[in-house]
């Protein structure tokens, strides 16, 4: 079978599904602890709701088994050999018996004690068999509780580990910051709705305290025989409970914390919602005050319960509070930066008056330029790495960009790693003009991001207007690529531009200036060879526009030659008509007008009616690079 990469796509996307699965799976598990319930008709008897039995059960037993999906992927994905992190080769493990040998070592064992149908089982079994009062009872909930806790912990332990692969693996600083918050907050209020299912646990098991505690104090009282509210009909057990253990105050009995709960009703509704909500307000005010509001009674595990409360309380207000506080500070302190050096910029725009215009230019540039790399100056920290470290790091910035530009597809790694050296970034805002008609290239400028118009005249002809939109892997400024093929090309005498480029939205594009161009042809002879030709040509946009203007040209040369036929043809049959036969001076004369009205009106449809023949257009061919040191090596490489 085939074995996943751990960064593949469908691998993350089965991760964020078992992540979302995983949160729903804690939310569920404490569900099985409301399922008790004391009966209001009789007090004394405790009872399961059945809805909540069933819908537990079935959506606990879905959510276990998208985990046992978990569990084989986790046999089926690869993992980085130790070795290689060590040395850095980013070696992949993918020989399934090594991939399983480590998982059986390390969380198979969290993985599988979560996803055991222990809960399920245990509620099922004592309800399906009719054993549902009395002593029994209190022992299924006594054994629920422990087990509802033991799987509540690997399970929260994987779910953490989820969040934070998935947050170390966002290439969005910004949403996973967001995301962190998030999963943070997830957990306090998570475990406020653990809390509470306890909580409302332990006050069931609290008030059957309070029973067996009156049925000792009363001779002859059986406490099973109680539970059951009628098997000993000679006694009263009901009014004897509801005297010895009043929910409404007067008891000697010590409820401790549990005493909301008795005295509120909550432990006799029917209503799941009701239950749900009382029960998680009361353990999210207790998380949130540290437990101030609890007032336990000299029950040992009633103390340990609220301490648990205040240290759990304590952990995650502080860490929600912290997380908080760190992404605000994080945020102020960057604008505050910002805030400054826009300060300076300001005072020094208004010590040398520069219009409003360009000052809002300015702005508008520096914002987006903030947005794009908040703050970090992603050229000096290259610059600032060792050589091996920065290769590596552009190769990844750079390396599928360029590889997306169709003319250097062909390319092989060794010359596309030399060009990513040389690539830098460059960001322009919308309606910035990159170079007009006439100025001088000095980069040649592939997208990244954004849309670019392409406008010129090629030579300040009248005639003729060409105008272009250049979108994502689209290049400009391909005059610089013809100079730095050629044999003669210097810095001093750089190509003019026959176009105007401006961008039309926010671009992010990568740029090669004319040095590192010249520096890849002439390091990488065999660079130029006739197949980069043809392709160069083929995405050329001056190439294309010039063959279009080529092809119009010759046309209108076509069409012009056509007319030129027909009227000779026209003239020839006129004469040839007039020669055979005498006519008197009035109908030769006729003929002639007749025949120039008709080479009028075909010169009409031949043209257009109404409109002017354009003169012939014929735009200036681009530069052709010198190939000719490249011929044999090239006729060999097209063979």
């Amino acid at each position: 079978m085939r074995i996943f990469h751990p960064l593949e796509r469908v691998v993350r996307r089965w991760d964020a599904i078992f992540l979302a699965l995983t949160a729903v799976a804690l939310f569920l598990d404490p569900l099985f602890l409301y399922i008790p319930r004391i009966n209001s008709r009789h007090g004394c008897v405790i009872r399961f709701d059945g809805n909540l039995v069933i819908t537990a059960t079935v959506l606990r037993s879905v959510a276990d088994a998208f985990h046992l999906i978990r569990i084989f992927f986790r046999f089926r994905t690869g993992f980085p050999a130790p070795s290689s992190r060590v040395f850095g080769a980013g070696e992949l493990v993918m020989d399934a018996s090594a991939i399983a040998r480590r998982y059986l070592s390390s969380y198979f064992i969290v993985d599988l004690l979560s996803v055991l149908p222990l809960p399920q089982v245990i509620v099922v079994a004592a309800w399906i068999s009719g054993k549902t009062r009395g002593s029994r009872l209190l022992t299924a909930i006594a054994v629920l509780q422990p087990l509802i806790a033991s799987q509540f912990v690997p399970r929260l332990f994987r779910f953490y580990q989820l969040s934070q692969k998935a947050i170390s693996t966002s290439y969005a600083v910004r949403k996973a910051a967001v995301a962190r918050i998030w999963v943070t907050v997830f957990l306090y209020v998570n475990a406020a709705h653990v809390v509470g299912a306890f909580w409302y646990s332990l006050a069931i098991r609290r008030e059957m305290g309070c029973w067996r505690a009156a049925c000792r104090s009363r001779p002859g009282c059986d406490y099973e025989a109680m539970l059951t509210c009628g098997k000993d009909r000679s006694m009263n057990y009901t009014s004897f409970l509801n005297q010895s253990c009043p929910r409404g105050g007067g008891s000697d009995f010590n409820y401790g914390m549990y005493a909301d709960a008795i005295s509120s009703g909550v432990l006799e509704s029917t209503d799941f919602g009701n239950k749900l909500l009382y029960s998680f307000w009361w353990a999210l005010q207790s998380l949130s005050t540290l437990g101030q509001n609890i007032k336990p009674s000299n029950n040992k595990f009633e103390i340990c319960f609220a301490l648990c409360i205040f240290i759990a309380g304590l952990l995650l207000f502080s860490l929600v509070i912290g997380i908080i506080q760190t992404r605000m500070l994080a945020s102020t302190i960057r604008m505050e930066e910002m805030r400054m050096k826009w300060e300076g910029v300001e005072r020094w725009m208004g010590s040398h008056y520069i219009p409003e215009d360009l000052k809002e230019r300015l702005k508008q540039h520096e914002e987006f330029r903030w947005q794009r790399d908040q703050g970090v100056d992603i050229h000096n920290v290259l610059q600032s790495l060792p050589r091996d470290l920065r290769r590596d790091i552009t190769r990844h910035l750079w390396l599928d960009l360029l590889r997306s530009v169709p003319i250097f597809s062909t390319m092989d790694d060794e010359q596309l790693d030399a060009m990513c050296e040389r690539v830098k970034p460059a960001l322009y805002t919308g309606g910035s003009y990159i170079v007009r008609e006439g100025d001088r290239v000095n980069e040649m400028l592939f997208i990244k991001r954004g849309v670019i118009q392409t406008t010129g005249t090629y030579g300040g002809s009248s005639v003729f207007f060409s105008a272009e939109h250049l979108k994502t892997g689209e290049f400009c400024c391909d005059e610089l690529l013809s100079w730095a093929l050629g044999p003669y090309s210097s810095l001093s005498d750089l190509p003019i531009s026959i176009t105007t480029v401006q961008t039309v939205t926010h671009v992010e594009a990568f740029a090669l200036t004319a040095d590192d161009l010249k520096f890849v042809a002439t390091r990488f002879r065999w660079v130029r060879n006739k197949k980069l030709r043809h392709r160069f040509r083929f995405y050329s946009h001056q190439w294309t526009t010039w063959a279009a203007c080529f092809i119009q040209a010759a046309w209108r040369r076509f069409r012009k030659n056509k007319l030129e036929m027909a009227q000779r043809r026209e003239e020839d049959r006129l004469g040839d008509a007039l020669a055979a036969k005498s006519t008197p001076l009035g109908a030769t004369i006729y003929a002639s007008r007749f025949a120039a009205n008709s080479l009028r009106l075909l010169n009409r449809k031949s043209t257009g009616k109404g409109t002017v023949p354009l003169p012939s257009v014929s735009a200036k061919k681009p530069a052709e690079p010198d190939f000719s040191d490249d011929e044999v090596q090239s006729s060999e490489e097209l063979r």
